[in-house]
């Protein structure tokens, strides 16, 4: 079997730690002028400079010779032709092919899934230019002006992220929220602003099994008829993106307004898909096939490009040198981008549910540092927030820096101050405050590294590009590790215990631990003593963790 940390190139990256412990970034600027050339690459809308990271040519070329001695070509080809690579799902791995624009058949078990996949584009097409033209009308015959997408997880961070992106470019008449959290104060706060003659409700769940989904959708419904009066009709203003039709229609939804994807689709890589809809909505289906556009640019990119010049590939083995070499526990994401300010939420999911494991492809237990703590805000905020740890701390954080470089008209003078409060930050986190000199016991050491990732324009194919750059990354990452970036039992273990507890609530089950059985019993308190309403228990239409909560009061 084959152990990564045995490797003579694993060694030899271990040794150059060693004995670049001591280099410092400016150095390297200084002893070769050349540095930012070398070390900065453009694809398409996009510019990565990763010249002020601690990273020597040694280390940068034996940090290449590992991705070239991994099993990265072969997995990549395996991954964009349809081959089962999350092994213990039995599943390909095929967010590719949801933007994939080339004219070949994509064949997964002996079956071209890309005609699947342009029927469904074509549904997106015709539904959202009909809620956009006014075409679509609820039931009282009014136009839709509110959307709201009822999701959790990758059915809710991928799209909130881009509409917020993407905000410029939304239709003027329609108005979008997301609905996630479970807690019921998040999905009553947005009803209470609505009408239900001119809302629309996506239902996005894989499963259409998903608690926290399922019991807001459940809300919402109550709510709409509830409201609606006369001649509501739910049909007209649910619709779901789900692979299961069977329970969404069980629900009210109409069939043609079941949006498939496929088990193929993992969550975190599903805005490509028909959980997408809320962006077709709102920046419109030719916006949404720019975003597809974009990111296919992207993955023509990682595979075309040699390892040297890839972009995701250069971005991954960076971040390996610093989680398994240089003893950096998380990543921090700065966009200086107000409309970026929802991206380092959606790339915290895309990395650590990725690539958060401790054992690898074959279920053995790894002896080496895998994915890191993801985090981050939009600057100029965090400078006055989270910068002074990252600065003067004992903490040793890598930050990507983000930015557009064209700003919206009337705001230029703002635009220019954000973008060189952001290089000065990347220039102080290298140099310090007395670079080159004693330093007092109250400066910055400086040091610190940082990537600058520059998009021309905030557009729908550079956030593709930008997105799909990070999935590419993690997944180079995920292959070096040997791990399944493409399960998340951890998820699974958290609802399967819920489902328990709910079920169990009337009981004073021995099961759980003491702490476990403590609290239970407070909660069941509380439900007993808690008056019942009609917004809570609606024996008609409850199901069955709600029957458990009446019976809990009982």
């Amino acid at each position: 079997m084959f152990h990564l940390t045995r490797s003579v190139t694993w060694q030899a990256l271990q040794r150059l730690q060693q004995a670049t412990a001591q280099d410092r970034i400016s150095d390297y600027f200084a002893a070769d002028p050349q540095r930012f050339d070398k070390m900065s690459l453009r694809v398409g809308g996009l510019f990565l400079d990763y010249s002020k990271h601690h990273v020597s040519e040694a280390v940068l070329a034996k940090l290449l010779e590992l991705a070239d001695h991994s099993a990265l070509v072969q997995r990549r080809a395996q991954m964009f032709s349809g081959d089962i690579i999350n092994v213990t799902e039995d599943r390909p791995v095929l967010h590719t092919a949801l933007r994939n624009l080339g004219e070949g058949p994509l064949m997964v078990d002996g079956k071209d899934v890309m005609p699947e996949i342009q029927r469904t584009r074509e549904q997106i097409r015709l539904f959202s230019e009909a809620v956009r033209s006014g075409e679509w009308r609820g039931y009282s015959g009014e136009r839709i002006r509110d959307v709201v997408n009822i999701g959790i997880g990758g059915s809710d961070l991928g799209p909130n992220m881009a509409c917020r992106a993407l905000l410029k470019y939304r239709h003027s008449e329609l108005n979008f929220h997301f609905v996630s959290n479970v807690d019921g104060t998040h999905i009553q706060k947005v009803l209470k602003r609505l009408d239900p003659a001119t809302t629309l409700f996506i239902v996005s769940t894989k499963t259409f099994s998903t608690q926290e989904t399922l019991l807001n959708a459940k809300t919402a419904r109550r709510w709409f008829l509830d409201n609606a009066g006369e001649g509501a009709d739910v049909g007209a203003h649910f619709v779901a993106a789900s692979t299961n039709s069977k329970a969404a229609m069980e629900f009210g939804i109409r069939e043609e307004n079941v949006f498939e994807f496929w088990a193929w689709v993992g969550g975190r890589y599903s805005m490509w898909s028909s959980i997408g809809l809320p962006i077709a909505l709102s920046i419109g289906f030719d916006g949404f096939m720019e975003m597809l556009e974009g990111a296919y640019a992207m993955d023509q990119h990682f595979i075309e490009a040699p390892n040297a010049r890839n972009m995701p590939v250069l971005m991954a083995l960076i971040g390996i040198w610093y989680i398994n070499f240089l003893g950096a526990e998380t990543q921090a994401i700065v966009p200086y981008d107000q409309a970026l300010h929802q991206l380092p939420a959606f790339l915290q999911q895309l990395d650590m549910e990725s690539n958060g494991k401790s054992v690898d492809i074959f279920g053995h237990p790894v002896n080496y540092k895998t994915g890191p703590i993801v985090w981050g805000q939009t600057g100029s905020n965090g400078q006055h927030a989270f910068f002074q740890l990252l600065h003067q701390g004992t903490r040793y954080v890598p930050i990507d820096f983000i930015a557009s470089l064209k700003p919206e008209p009337g705001v230029e003078e703002h635009h220019f101050a954000l973008l060189t409060n952001m290089l000065a930050q990347a220039n102080a986190f290298m140099m310090g405050s007395q670079e080159g000199s004693q330093l007092d016991p109250y400066s910055c050491p400086g040091n610190r590294p940082s990537s600058v990732l520059l998009l021309d324009e905030l557009t729908p194919r550079n956030l593709g590009a930008l997105i799909a750059l990070y999935e590419h990354k993690v997944f180079v990452q995920g292959v070096i590790w040997n791990i399944n970036s493409f399960d998340q039992w951890g998820v699974q273990l958290g609802k399967r215990i819920a489902g328990e507890i709910s079920e169990r609530i009337d009981e004073r089950s021995q099961e759980f631990d003491a702490s476990t059985q403590g609290l239970l019993a407070l909660v069941r308190e509380h439900f007993r003593s808690a008056p019942e309403t009609e917004e809570t228990v609606e024996p008609a239409k409850t199901g069955k963790a709600e029957k458990k909560v009446a019976k809990a009061r009982r």
